[in-house]
């Protein structure tokens, strides 16, 4: 019953995804063309307000559902890791498609292609982790 509300949270989040168009092949297509703004204007606005969600956190002390403080770290400042691995994230998001969550909601939307990106996003996840120790931090 605790975890209702999170799969209530994630198919609504899937729901508001899969309406906004944000899932939408076709979509990412004109933006990794640069000839829509609607994507960026999706993008941006999780980001604007994920940053705004942080700072109420982290000024208010906020605590979890458990009732401990939510504490968030400061992230490693080294540019070429975000570089490298933005640039992997793109180039796997341009030829799928699709990032992790849109591979989620297309599938449950019947798009039954997306359990071949699923099973190759979990190798590349495995394979990250077995590697992790050797990556440069």
């Amino acid at each position: 019953m605790r975890m209702s509300r999170y799969i209530l949270i994630g198919m609504l989040l899937g729901f508001i995804l899969y309406k906004s168009e944000a899932v939408s092949w076709y979509r990412i297509f004109e933006m990794f063309r640069f000839q829509s703004f609607h994507m960026y204007g999706v993008i941006g606005s999780a980001v604007i307000s994920g940053i705004i969600i942080v700072q109420i956190i982290k000024r208010r002390q906020v605590h979890n559902v458990e009732g401990q403080p939510i504490v968030i770290k400061d992230k490693n400042k080294s540019i070429p890791r975000y570089l490298i691995g933005g640039a992997m994230f793109g180039t796997g998001w341009a030829l799928a498609g699709a990032c992790p969550a849109p591979m989620f909601i297309l599938m449950g939307a019947g798009y039954s292609v997306f359990v071949v990106y699923m099973l190759a996003a979990m190798t590349g996840t495995f394979v990250y982790g077995l590697l992790r120790s050797k990556l440069p931090h």
